[in-house]
């Protein structure tokens, strides 16, 4: 088993508390990262307090000013640094990321990768921070637009992606020229804690990236968005949260980025190429074991091809391998911890219980370890839990539809609208269904929808804002406009 100390002959001295400036902080608290394969103590991390949280805000404001006066390619140089360090050190992260997650190494290995890239990508953004001069209408002056740094930033990021779902705010919001305070999830600290020592090493002064682990979220987080000095709050994580933070961000009108929870539909057309349906519903169900927001959450199949795709898809999901992550071939990993996997087990149960049937799996294996395997339910009844909450979770529940209207009227039937999946042999009915989804971003015969250069975000109760794209950096800016007469 690969162990905490073996990986930091690669990546250097993982730190053990909350990252505030050029120093390693203690606190009051012991965070213990628990191993999900094993159900062991891999680590113990000290937890931030309210007052250490203050502290790295205090930090973050002195460092902002001359960070944001640095220019863009200062900036963009520091960014490429961190990304060519990451990218070098892909199997030491990766599997830092699987001691304390679960996923399987392939899956870790990707999520590094993609990490990387927004570091890349927003290095390259940097220097594009552009505004417009215009006339005014009347002639009577000029108007310039300006788009300035928002200031401090809080960062709130989930554990199921502990790697991107940081680079993925820090990118834009330091390419923008703000300084960040960045709050890990409690399960998995270590990832964010080695990307808070891997930017230092890129460039990034002390007090522009400070990282504070901590298990007292709600008081921290309610906390920073009362201080005036933070400006900005990006989350992302579940509904019920985010409404919790958009509430006490209205209190102290502060800007707010939420990237929330999913419900995605994964449509399949009767003209669909079965073989390209079903190897696409693999990867959008399976990725990250379906601990995603992405994931496909309901398969809502043609009724004509609904038993073949069912067939299909459970063949393929029987052939997996589920174990630790870091095992080679290993396919599905642990889930995270024993309440997700509770919560696997309930809807599945009141599926079947509804009157679904299992083609797969439907339980989790005898062993040690917070596992779930990957499981098919066919005929699941329109009433069912599981089509209406966010599973998390390598289960996919079936249903039909007679024709293109029920199809679209069942996708947007959530209150959810982050990410929507369409597979048809007829592009121009792609195209004709996704602009009727109601949903952020739209897959059309494609699995994967994420990308850094792209906006992710969702609409209705999955989010509000676009992370990643040129939308991605303007996030972390307020417009300034100035009336000049020349």
């Amino acid at each position: 088993m690969t162990t905490l100390t073996e990986l930091e002959g690669s990546l250097g001295p993982v730190a053990r508390g909350p990252i505030i400036g050029s120093e390693v902080r203690g606190g009051p608290d012991t965070i213990a990262v628990v191993d999900p394969a094993t159900e062991e103590v891999v680590a113990e991390v000290a937890g931030a307090d309210v007052d250490t949280a203050v502290t790295a805000v205090d930090t973050a404001e002195l460092a902002l000013a001359p960070w944001s006066a640095r220019s863009p390619r200062e900036r963009s140089d520091v960014l490429r640094r961190a990304y060519d360090l990451m990218i070098s050190r892909c199997e030491a992260l990766a599997r830092l990321i699987v001691l304390e997650n679960g996923k399987a190494l392939p899956d870790a290995r990707a999520e590094i990768r993609y990490a990387a890239e927004f570091f890349r990508w927003y290095s390259e953004e940097a220097v594009r921070l552009t505004g417009e001069i215009t006339t005014a209408p009347a002639g009577t002056n000029r108007i310039m637009v300006l788009h300035k740094p928002i200031g401090v930033a809080l960062l709130i990021t989930p554990w199921n992606f502990p790697a991107a779902m940081a680079t993925r705010k820090i990118g834009p919001a330091l390419a923008a020229g703000c300084t960040v305070v960045l709050k890990p999830a409690s399960e998995t600290p270590l990832t964010a804690l080695a990307l808070g020592r891997l930017l230092a090493e890129a460039g990034a002064p002390p007090g522009v990236v400070n990282v504070v682990p901590s298990r007292r979220s709600g008081a921290v987080a309610s906390r920073l968005l009362d201080d005036p000095r933070v400006r900005k709050i990006s989350f992302t994580g579940s509904t019920e949260v985010g409404r919790d933070l958009l509430a006490h961000a209205a209190r102290a009108i502060v800007n707010s980025g939420m990237e929330l929870g999913g419900n995605a539909p994964f449509l399949v057309f009767g003209d669909a190429d079965l073989d390209s349906a079903v190897a696409g519903a693999m990867v959008a169900k399976l990725r990250n074991g379906g601990s995603a927001c992405t994931a496909a959450n309901r398969f809502i199949v043609d009724e004509s091809i609904a038993d073949d795709f069912a067939a299909r898809l459970a063949q393929a999901m029987s052939t997996l391998t589920v174990g630790p992550g870091m095992d080679p071939g290993t396919d599905i990993g642990p889930l995270v911890n024993s309440k997700t996997r509770e919560k696997v087990s309930r809807l599945v149960d009141d599926a079947l219980a509804a009157g679904a049937k299992a083609l797969v799996g439907a339980e989790a294996p005898p062993r040690r370890g917070f596992y779930y395997l990957p499981t098919v339910l066919a005929a699941v009844p329109r009433g069912a839990h599981i089509l209406g909450e966010e599973i998390f979770g390598p289960v996919a529940p079936i249903t039909t539809f007679a024709d293109t209207d029920e199809a679209v009227a069942l996708a947007n039937a959530t209150d959810y609208g982050l990410v929507s999946y369409v597979y048809t042999g007829d592009l121009r009915n792609g195209l004709r269904v996704g602009e009727r989804l109601d949903s952020g971003m739209v897959g059309i015969n494609r699995p994967v929808v994420s990308d850094p250069a792209a906006p992710f975000g969702g609409t209705k109760q999955s989010g509000l804002g676009r992370e990643g794209g040129h939308e991605g950096m303007l996030e972390y800016t307020e417009t300034q406009y100035l009336a000049v007469d020349w």
